[in-house]
């Protein structure tokens, strides 16, 4: 691609950042009609993230986990609202998939170096690199809206979490199968070393 025709590109984008993301790409799969339904109410409910806490010391526990990984994602996301909204919205979709968020923050550093317009080479758009197709699968059909912040991080946690059914809790294989690559080392071994620097360890 042209140097002009990829500022074209990052204009028609609204100005995003142009990643040529790692994303193999998720393989379109028949899905059984009880599955595809799981995964379609697992995406449809668009409401905005809300944690509820069922302690005060819970609760604390969040924002002190929230104070500390905006400071280490700082370098990548400079803006204080946007970082804060990104992390409330990853830790949100991560729990609510049963993931753990340091291992979705992990996956969107290697996917797209958290850059919300990363396309990558087979058309995996967003944060979490999530394949056109799904939007048609189990979303509305408009695989413009992986674009949109929540919207790309349900998908993708939802993805992951379904793969991770499939292969039967086995995180490696499921990694594997995410991006496109099932049963290689390279993709499971970068985001397992990338999730390290989002691992968060509470004082006492």
């Amino acid at each position: 691609m042209s140097l002009r025709r990829r500022a074209l590109l990052v204009s028609a984008l609204g100005g995003a950042a142009w990643s040529d993301a790692r994303a193999g790409g998720q393989v379109e799969e028949p899905l059984a009609d009880a599955v595809r339904g799981a995964l379609a109410a697992s995406i449809a409910n668009s409401a905005p993230p809300k944690p509820n806490f069922a302690s005060t010391d819970a609760r604390l526990a969040y924002l002190r986990w929230l104070g500390e990984l905006s400071t280490r994602l700082k370098k990548r996301k400079a803006d204080h609202v946007t970082r804060v909204e990104f992390l409330e919205t990853a830790w949100y979709e991560s729990k609510r998939a049963g993931l753990e968020p340091s291992l979705v923050l992990g996956l969107v550093q290697v996917e797209s170096a958290f850059r919300k317009y990363a396309v990558s080479p087979v058309g995996a758009r967003g944060y979490m690199q999530v394949m056109p197709f799904w939007a048609r699968l189990i979303g509305d059909g408009d695989a413009s809206r992986l674009f949109h912040m929540q919207t790309n991080l349900r998908f993708g946690c939802v993805i992951l979490r379904h793969y991770l059914d499939r292969e039967s809790g086995d995180l490696y294989m499921a990694l594997g199968r995410y991006n496109g690559s099932r049963g290689r080392p390279e993709y499971p071994n970068a985001v397992f070393a990338a999730r390290k620097n989002w691992e968060y360890q509470p004082t006492a």
